[in-house]
């Protein structure tokens, strides 16, 4: 069963908020689901981070078998990343970030969600960006 983006962006963002043990549980129950997860880690100083955030969200996407190698897939998954940490750009620019990276995929549909801690002295903030896109889903054909 196909999920639509709003779906497929709920998993993404929830996948992005768990914990390491939460997150395998959600990613069976995604399964079941026919909704296809990853989440990975992140921390460090986000300006000269966000080539190794992207990265790692386009490796963590092919490491779940989410993508497969394409150039098409993975530029699918590196575009939906930048344009989610481009929308927490003005609160992140020049500061320590710590969260989580989280992918879904259901059918064409193929979620970017971040979930960041943005830390300054004792000073926290939390930030979440998301981005959607389109990709043809192989498995049809």
């Amino acid at each position: 069963m196909e999920h639509n983006s709003l779906e497929t962006a709920k998993a993404a963002i929830k996948m992005s908020i768990s914990s390491r043990s939460e997150e395998k549980v959600l990613k069976k129950e995604f399964a079941a689901n026919e909704i296809n997860t990853a989440a990975v880690d992140f921390g460090g100083e986000f300006n000269k981070s966000v080539p190794e955030i992207i990265e790692r969200a386009v490796i963590a996407a092919k490491r779940e078998n989410i993508i497969d190698n394409s150039h098409v897939a993975q530029g699918a998954v590196a575009g939906a990343a930048h344009d989610a940490l481009a929308q927490i750009m003005p609160r992140t620019m020049g500061l320590n970030v710590g969260g989580k990276i989280g992918v879904a995929r259901s059918g064409e549909h193929i979620v970017v969600a971040v979930f960041f801690g943005v830390g300054m002295f004792n000073l926290n903030e939390v930030t979440v960006g998301l981005s959607h896109r389109s990709l043809l889903d192989n498995q049809k054909s």
